[in-house]
Order: structure tokens, then sequence, then C-alpha cells
């Protein structure tokens, strides 16, 4: 080496270029590259609110369309179905399932209009887990 000259190797010419690259500078006193990393905090994800749908006693609709609704709009077994039917019955409320808003709100309409088109007064609402 000759005086204040210096052997620059491959990887530190590479590193420079890099920190040439991504926005680094060069420290005027040692002549090496400084670099940063950008960091982004990621907003934390609120878990989404869960919703019951439930089925409300009526004096007129049969148990039989009670136990079709819920095979049909919450995939029910007829066991469960017959289950949560004689809860409504006895109780005066069955839980059909536990949903996100959109799914609950989408079940609660179609139980609704399947309801009115057969002529029951069946009625289905949500309320927050």
């Amino acid at each position: 080496m000759h005086g204040r000259e210096r052997t620059i190797t491959l990887v530190e010419l590479s590193l420079q270029k890099l920190a040439g690259q991504n926005g680094g500078k060069e420290n005027e006193d040692t002549g090496s590259f400084e670099t940063g990393v950008a960091t982004k905090s990621l907003p934390k994800v609120k878990k989404p609110d869960f919703y019951r749908v439930l089925l409300l006693n009526d004096d007129y609709t049969p148990m039989d369309f009670v136990v079709f609704v819920l095979q049909k709009f919450f995939r029910k077994n007829r066991e469960d179905a017959t289950r949560i039917m004689l809860n409504v019955h006895h109780t005066g409320v069955g839980e059909c399932g536990v949903y996100s808003y959109e799914v609950a709100e989408t079940k609660v309409a179609q139980v609704m209009d399947c309801a009115r088109e057969n002529q029951h007064p069946l009625q289905c609402v949500m309320e927050r887990k």
C-alpha cells in the first residue's frame, strides 16, 4: 500500500453500491457508508365483532318449519335443529349460530324472507356477542 491508498474488496464495493442505491450516505471521516433501515409500524388490526343469530318463539309458526329453517340456513343436522327448536319453544329464544356482522345480517334476512314467503310470523334477530 502506498500512503493513504487502501485496497477495496469486492464485498466493500458491493456494500457501497447498495448503500448508494438505498439512500445511504458516505461518512466523510471514515470513508465508509452508513445505511439505515426504514421501518413502518403496522396498524393494529381490530378483531371483528361477532353477532348471535336468534330465533324468537311465537304461537303460530309450526315446529317443523323452524327445524326446516335451521337445517336450510344454518346447516344444522336434524338432531341439532330439533334441539334448538325445542329451546325456542320452551324458553322463547334459541341461538342459531355466531357470525360476523355481514353473515349474521344475511342469515337474518334469509330467514325473515323465507318465513314471510311461507306466511309464518317467525322472527329472527341478531345481537352483538
